[in-house]
């Protein structure tokens, strides 16, 4: 039996929550190949990965993005909506065909504010996304970068 993820929607928020949040997604579809943001540019949405699978990179100078993690069925994918100045961290690609509940952002961050019970949920459970994310870069980086057999330790 498997665990479910600690950053999944269903491991974070209660059924209300998540009921108040999915009463507002648009389901989206992007064919294999599809770059879904990229880093640098206006994070005005983000996705819950229905079916699927999304690379996650970030901008390596003189080679091609380097690929932090495959995302797939009920993880998030994106958390740049939530920090001002509201703009991409990382990109996004479609490694398949994917398909998505999209949110907007602007109208998740109001119901945050209206809120503060749901907004502190919302926060807590972005907030564990970043630091797993933010973890994973970190590792993959050091895999890049990191000289072998430098006797570096995690």
């Amino acid at each position: 039996m498997s665990t479910p993820s600690p950053t999944r929607m269903t491991a974070v928020l209660s059924p209300e929550h998540r009921a108040r949040l999915l009463g507002i997604t648009r389901d989206v579809k992007f064919p294999e190949g599809t770059r879904i943001f990229e880093e640098g540019r206006p994070a005005d949405r983000f996705w819950i990965i229905q079916s699927g699978t999304i690379a996650l990179d970030i901008q390596v100078p003189g080679r091609r993005p380097a690929v932090i993690e495959n995302l797939g069925f009920g993880e998030l994918v994106g958390w740049s909506w939530l920090f001002p100045p509201y703009v991409w961290q990382f990109g996004a690609e479609a490694m398949t065909p994917v398909r998505a509940q999209e949110f907007d952002a602007s109208t998740v961050r109001m119901m945050m504010d209206a809120d503060p019970a749901f907004g502190s949920a919302i926060g807590h459970w972005v907030g564990r996304v970043l630091a797993h994310r933010l973890h994973a870069a970190r590792i993959r980086l050091l895999d890049l970068y990191a000289p072998h057999g430098s006797g570096m330790t995690l």
